[in-house]
């Protein structure tokens, strides 16, 4: 039997669906849940006090009340010591007893100023990366950054460099004026017009792929992207180990401009970014090829540019809407906000519990409460929230089929024990992921970058086997 692919909150999602309708019984949907009637009770609960699914999420067990926490004049004083000095706990220890008489533990101390944000808290993995991942075909995962700008006589010069996972062929090394989509979306164009189109892009958090208004991440940009069957991936904030590739082939840029002439405006950067682009793939030795050309291994993609990708097709019977220039939807006489990068675009509008439930594609992204007036996003995989009664769990092979391959973030450090798949077959099963501040659960697919290396930085894969709780 293939494993279940939903996290733990999808499952609550799934189980306060199916037991609102009243057309299940309780004891039979905890049993099949595998859990406790009175945590199921305890899930309905959660759910008729505030009347929103995002209740049901695994919440914090911080106490409400700590009686033999730390004074707040004595913390006052550390910090105080702290920001005259500089000094870490273990000296500010003799300063509180030497010059204020307060008696503290080092780990006392060190609470305080973590708890304050004194200190730089190091992210987990930071340092050298476990293992070094790399596709083993072409096209399978380009790399894309924007380099730093560059202060010409005219203005400035962004650099933005797509680079090829396996083969470090740089396919794509533009000069922009601007950091802005309606540049850097006519480059891309033209290089998938030259090469094709990869199976998945490799990116960090930046302004053009990235947005932080809605918990997906989308912008105008990344939605083209995911029209033409591409698999977003993004990088660990402020970690760009991640994207090693492109992050080195930044820094080659710079000196390689430097050595030969940095030009003087943006007139001349073109040709510059041009030449330098000719050097690197074919003439320049690359040490991780085993001295090889990156033009040596690389081969144009398969998939080719689709000028106009066709429409989204939503199961049948599905009520689609259009959303209108601002990202927003009419109902009921008012208008609510969705999604301002899927302006003009169709979604699909579930009812639910007098609630309207908004996906895009395969990604449930708002929840609208049109009686209490309220909007909130809503990250879940559409496939992991079956509104229909007596709908089952989707296993591997199912979700595959589904082609939910969008979006993806590679957020936190893996462990091999952290992977699971389908009948112990690494290549052969579909990944559940979690981001570890805004997003809930992704979907990646079989060949994401944990497959090629498990030690690589990528999403913290849930437990399988975990029972709800």
């Amino acid at each position: 039997m293939p494993w279940r692919t939903t996290g733990v909150n999808e499952q609550r999602m799934q189980f306060v669906i199916r037991a609102q309708g009243r057309r299940e019984g309780l004891a039979r949907l905890c049993r099949e849940f595998g859990i406790s009637r009175p945590t199921g009770y305890l899930w309905l609960r959660r759910y008729e006090q505030t009347r929103t699914l995002t209740a049901v999420r695994e919440q914090s067990r911080r106490p409400q009340r700590s009686p033999r926490r730390t004074a707040a004049d004595t913390e006052q004083q550390v910090l105080a010591l702290r920001q005259q000095t500089g000094w870490g706990a273990k000296k500010l220890r003799i300063l509180l007893q030497e010059q204020v008489a307060v008696q503290l533990p080092v780990r006392t101390i060190h609470r305080i100023l973590a708890r304050h944000d004194r200190i730089a808290r190091p992210e987990p993995g930071v340092g050298a990366a476990p293992g070094r991942f790399e596709r083993s075909e072409p096209n399978q995962l380009w790399q894309m950054d924007s380099k730093a700008k560059y202060t010409v006589a005219d203005g400035e010069c962004h650099a933005l460099a797509i680079v090829d996972d396996h083969s470090r062929y740089l396919l794509g090394l533009h000069a922009l004026s601007a950091l802005v989509i309606e540049q850097a979306h006519p480059c891309l164009v033209a290089t998938f017009r030259s090469y094709g189109l990869p199976q998945a892009m490799l990116m960090d958090h930046g302004s053009l792929w990235w947005s932080s208004t809605n918990g997906w991440g989308l912008t105008s940009l990344s939605i083209r992207l995911i029209e033409q069957d591409i698999a977003l991936l993004y990088g660990r904030v402020r970690h760009p180990q991640t994207q090693g590739k492109v992050e080195r082939l930044n820094g080659t840029v710079g000196s390689e401009l430097r050595y030969h002439g940095v030009p003087r405006s943006m007139r001349e950067r073109p040709a510059a970014l041009a030449a330098m682009r000719e050097r690197y793939n074919q003439q320049r030795p690359h040490e991780a090829l085993g001295m090889q050309r990156p033009a040596q291994r690389y081969r144009r993609s398969a998939r080719g540019y689709q000028e106009q990708p066709r429409e989204w097709e939503y199961p049948q019977g599905s009520v689609v809407r259009r959303l209108d220039g601002n990202g927003m939807l009419s109902e009921a006489g008012r208008r609510w906000f969705v999604c301002e990068a899927l302006a003009g675009h169709r979604v699909c509008v579930e009812r639910f519990d007098e609630k309207l439930l908004v996906s895009y594609r395969d990604m449930y992204i708002r929840e609208i409460d049109p009686v209490r007036g309220k909007t909130q996003a809503l990250v879940a995989p559409r496939v992991a929230l079956a509104i229909e009664d007596g709908a089952k769990l989707p296993c591997v092979k199912d979700v595959l089929a589904t082609g939910v391959k969008h979006v993806v973030a590679l957020d936190t450090l893996a462990r091999p024990s952290d992977l699971f798949s389908a009948a112990s077959k690494p290549a052969a099963g579909g990944f559940l992921s979690r981001h570890a501040l805004t997003l809930a659960r992704l979907f990646i697919e079989s060949r994401a970058i944990c497959e090629t290396h498990p030690g690589s930085h990528s999403q913290t894969i849930p437990n399988p086997q975990k029972k709800i709780s």
